[in-house]
């Protein structure tokens, strides 16, 4: 049996060495990739982020035995930790608490080093999620470190994205001061047990009152301005708040239902189609790049940067200069 047919027949061990390899990036895992790819999308992206602390790891555990229980679907997991500074690998102590689903083998929990990648998303994060969509998975969970405005990262993966706020963190909202809450389509504040709930919620509410409407979620300002006085288009999704207390399971069902409307919204509206173009736009960007450069660099002698680099810094050359040397050195 190749290694895609086990793939694709549900072969967990070879799952997990496949996963490995995808993301040392090693050179034989492109070409399975390459033949999974026809399978990839048809799964549910869901991107959850949100400051550290607010439970998010929680929620994630929360949403896939809901999931599980309300319709037998199969859920991936895939949780994006900061980077061991020795090792640059996974910390992986948020794991612990998804433990009640290791018994599921219709859950895959896969976490991954963010390797100080923007948005503290590793590079890898992109094909390890296409391939859990190829192999039958119909909702993948992508859960970050909640590293501030660079998060916008995950609404270029994900359908559906729930930004996670908690009562009690000193200032009444998080995300409006990290810029965050432009990629949200689901606002949830969790641990919503907690005093100080009552003004978080109105500080959410009153952001998106305050005229905010979609103008095209997951990209570059994704909320615009309207008129002061004028009503919401119905074309346009406006976020929705929801209240959670994930350690009690209060509020995961309407969570669920709030992101199965998202997704009916996307599909009638067209967007989804939308969305997939411009992850896969910036997806074939990024190789391009990657693979401009290491073509470059192979047609390169070994100290023509270390040369150029001197040069810039004994301030002979600027770095624009520098570089136009070593595209042209001649």
């Amino acid at each position: 049996m190749s290694l895609q047919e086990a793939l694709l027949a549900g072969d967990r061990l070879a799952l997990s060495r496949f996963l490995t390899q995808v993301e040392n990036g090693e050179p034989q895992a492109q070409t399975v990739l390459d033949s999974l790819y026809p399978y990839s999308g048809q799964a549910h992206r869901i991107g959850i982020t949100g400051a550290p602390g607010t439970g998010k790891s929680s929620l994630v555990n929360r949403l896939a035995q809901q999931i599980r229980a309300d319709s037998g679907r199969r859920v991936a997991i895939v949780a994006v930790d900061p980077s061991s500074p020795f090792s640059g690998g996974a910390i992986l102590g948020d794991r612990v608490r998804m433990r009640d689903l290791s018994g599921d083998t219709g859950v895959f929990i896969r976490s991954m080093a963010s390797r100080g990648a923007v948005g503290g998303l590793a590079l890898a994060t992109a094909r390890v999620v296409q391939v859990f969509d190829a192999i039958g998975y119909d909702v993948v969970l992508i859960e970050t470190v909640g590293a501030g405005q660079s998060e916008i990262e995950i609404a270029r993966l994900a359908h559906t994205t729930l930004v996670v706020e908690a009562p009690g963190f000193g200032d009444d909202i998080q995300a409006i001061k990290a810029g965050i809450m432009e990629i949200a389509d689901i606002l949830v504040i969790n641990k919503a047990d907690l005093p100080g709930v009552e003004n978080t919620e109105r500080a959410l509410r009153m952001n998106l009152d305050m005229g905010y409407a979609e103008a095209g979620h997951h990209g570059a300002g994704a909320l615009t301005p309207y008129e002061e006085g004028t009503s919401v288009p119905a074309s346009l999704w406006v976020p929705p708040i929801i209240r959670t207390i994930a350690t009690q399971t209060e509020g995961i069902a309407a969570l669920l239902n709030s992101i199965a409307e998202h997704f009916q919204y996307l599909k009638q509206s067209g967007r989804l189609g939308e969305i997939e173009r411009e992850r896969l736009s910036v997806e074939i960007n990024r190789l391009l790049q990657q693979r401009l450069v290491e073509r470059w660099q192979r047609g390169q002698k070994p100290d023509a940067v270390a040369a150029a680099l001197e040069k810039v810094i004994s301030r002979e050359w600027s770095p624009s200069q520098a570089v136009d040397w070593l595209l042209n050195p001649e």
